[in-house]
């Protein structure tokens, strides 16, 4: 049973979110909610896992494309691995979309396209772990879990003047954002937060003055909120070095190879290369005459950096080895390569 105060904050929240929700394409908002339109769980747990890792303004596009081209998770899990990978280029992290494919096959197949409206089964799905199982309960459901995603642990350390650092002092804060989830509006309330977060009780120089929670806010009250949350040093990045050769042959088409399934960029099409290391040993995919561009490419991932030297050939034979995909100048689309390979393309382009 939650305190008085405690019914008082999600109160004060809600009331805030009625007023201030921000408008986004997959959300259902408060009127909405309150009209009895209830939101679609293939679109709440299509935007959660794009959401994961990415911004809003990122993941808004994506989104629309995405929902018109495969409306429903029937057509989503229908849809050749290629074109979703294809449209997910850009997006990053693309073991997501992998498992977007994998969750999407299983909701059809194995709950005939309905997705699980608890928590624990959502868990048993491809691809989604406890945040976006929470997430989908809450939003699309409406049941009591705790979401508590990067915006909600600020708001929670600083409400609650919570100084352990991050990631360590997750299950506090998870513990206290539970106390004040209310059974009455969940969903709404899970957003709320989040809203809060990413409006008001902002990284930096949060908007105290205008908080529905300023009044009860501890961290305000000791003059701590901007020092909030603390975090534990992230070690620094280190940097991989790797070869990539790019072969067109007479005819305009591209060579390319299709990244293991398991690993960075998983299944995604991209130009033949090195392993990327310390010191990578120069591996031509076949014998031709290769030439090395000037400049090279940077790109940062998750946890390295990495650096890669272009060679270049306009000599690729008819015949290339099996391991290799040959896609005709027409059907070649930049766009469809993640975001490093799309890079040394057109660097490529540019020599």
């Amino acid at each position: 049973m939650r305190d008085s105060a405690e019914l008082t904050v999600s109160d004060a929240l809600l009331e805030w979110y009625d007023r201030h929700a921000r408008e986004m394409p997959w959300r259902t908002g408060p009127a909405d909610r309150a009209a009895g339109i209830r939101p679609d769980p293939y679109r709440v747990w299509l935007s959660e896992v794009m959401l994961q890792q990415t911004t809003v303004a990122a993941v808004r596009d994506y989104f629309l494309r995405f929902t018109t081209r495969w409306p429903t998770v029937q057509a989503l899990a229908a849809a050749p691995d290629e074109q979703i990978m294809g449209e997910w280029a850009g997006l990053g992290y693309y073991a997501r979309a992998r498992n977007l494919l994998k969750c999407a096959r299983a909701v059809t197949q194995d709950h005939d396209g309905r997705f699980p409206d608890n928590f624990e089964t959502l868990l048993e799905l491809p691809g989604i772990g406890p945040y976006t199982a929470a997430a989908i309960s809450a939003i699309a459901f409406d049941q009591p879990e705790t979401v508590l995603d990067g915006n909600v642990e600020r708001v929670m350390a600083r409400f609650y003047d919570i100084h352990d650092p991050l990631p360590g002092s997750k299950p506090v804060l998870k513990e206290k954002a539970s106390a004040l989830t209310p059974t009455s509006r969940p969903g709404d309330y899970a957003q709320a937060v989040m809203d809060l977060g990413a409006t008001i009780c902002t990284p930096k120089s949060p908007a105290c003055g205008i908080c529905p929670l300023c009044e009860p806010c501890q961290s305000r009250v000791a003059g701590t909120q901007a020092d909030l949350p603390r975090k534990t040093p992230k070690k620094p990045k280190p940097t991989r070095y790797g070869h990539v050769y790019v072969a067109q042959r007479a005819d305009g088409a591209m060579v390319l190879e299709r990244r293991p399934d398991k690993g960075l960029l998983g299944g995604m099409l991209g130009w033949p290369g090195s392993e990327w290391n310390d010191d990578p040993t120069e591996r031509a995919p076949f014998p031709a005459t290769w030439k090395t561009l000037p400049g090279e490419v940077r790109h940062t991932f998750t946890h390295f950096h990495l650096i890669l030297r272009i060679w270049s050939t306009d000599a690729a034979p008819r015949d290339v080895p099996k391991h290799l995909t040959v896609v005709d100048k027409h059907s070649f689309r930049p766009s469809d390569l993640p975001t490093v390979m799309r890079k040394v393309f057109d660097l490529w382009r540019g020599q």
